[in-house]
């Protein structure tokens, strides 16, 4: 079933957002929701994760610059700095087992508890800007051009 062009703009707002986070940091689905300037949708930001095609599966339109190969989905973990359970559907163990991979692979610690939670030290390896870098530089852009004039 095809998206909405509301839906679309979500996807794409949330893959971009994503694509910002630095090699070796996290952040949660929380703080990219509200990022892209909708703080009450941190659901959806993992809706779109699990919707992310594999590179070399990515579907024609808007979303088609999008994928497993550089979106870094890994890096988005839960707001206590849990790497979130999944269903059957979304490989269950062995999903969360492929992001903590992912993570210790860009040199991110990744602890396991005595019941198999896996966690990763928001403090040291945690990134929430107050805006996107790309936003940042927008803003100074607009802010010399304004300057120039």
């Amino acid at each position: 079933m095809p998206r909405s062009d509301e839906a679309e703009s979500f996807f794409f707002a949330a893959y971009s957002a994503v694509q910002e986070v630095p090699y070796g940091k996290v952040t949660s689905y929380g703080h990219i929701a509200a990022l892209i300037g909708l703080p009450q949708r941190p659901r959806q930001i993992g809706v779109c994760l699990k919707h992310l095609p594999e590179e070399g599966s990515v579907p024609e339109g808007m979303l088609s610059r999008f994928h497993s190969g550089n979106v870094p989905w890994q890096r988005i973990i839960s707001a206590k700095g849990v790497i979130s359970p999944r269903g059957l559907a979304a490989g269950g163990a062995l999903g969360r087992n492929r992001q903590a991979d992912a993570l210790r692979a860009e040199g991110v610690e990744v602890m396991v508890d005595a019941l198999g939670e896996m966690s990763v030290d928001l403090g040291r390896y945690g990134w929430f800007p107050r805006q996107l870098p790309s936003e940042a530089i927008r803003q100074r852009a607009a802010q010399v051009g304004v300057d120039n004039e």
